[in-house]
């Protein structure tokens, strides 16, 4: 739930710059984003995620940290991209991850935005 006192906990004081919206589904989103290109980041990934050419109005779909994306969500996406890791290591939790990636694009748009 998007109202959960946790959730908004978590958020601390950020929550009123979220836009935050919940889709029935990947066929709901695609109609109502209408994103430019979509990314799959997956640890089943060809390109790293800094390989990338982000652009305004491009997305990218996180999976659970459990069990990742599925393969009918990564399937439909245009890219797919990972994270590169060390092979001792275990993968990075979902915001970190997230995190990364979110900034890498923000960067390559040259921080559109930014004071």
């Amino acid at each position: 739930k998007l109202e959960d006192k946790a959730l908004r906990r978590a958020g601390l004081d950020y929550h009123e710059w979220a836009r935050m919206q919940v889709h029935k589904n990947y066929d709901d989103f695609i109609t109502r984003v209408q994103p430019k290109t979509i990314y799959a980041m997956t640890t089943k990934g060809s390109d790293c995620f800094s390989k990338a050419r982000f652009e305004k109005g491009d997305a990218v779909m996180f999976g659970p940290e459990s069990r990742g994306l599925p393969e009918d969500i990564r399937a439909r996406c245009d890219g797919r991209i990972r994270l590169p890791m060390t092979a001792e290591s275990r993968s990075l939790n979902l915001s970190n991850c997230a995190a990364i990636v979110v900034y890498e694009a923000w960067r390559q748009l040259d921080y559109a935005g930014a004071s």
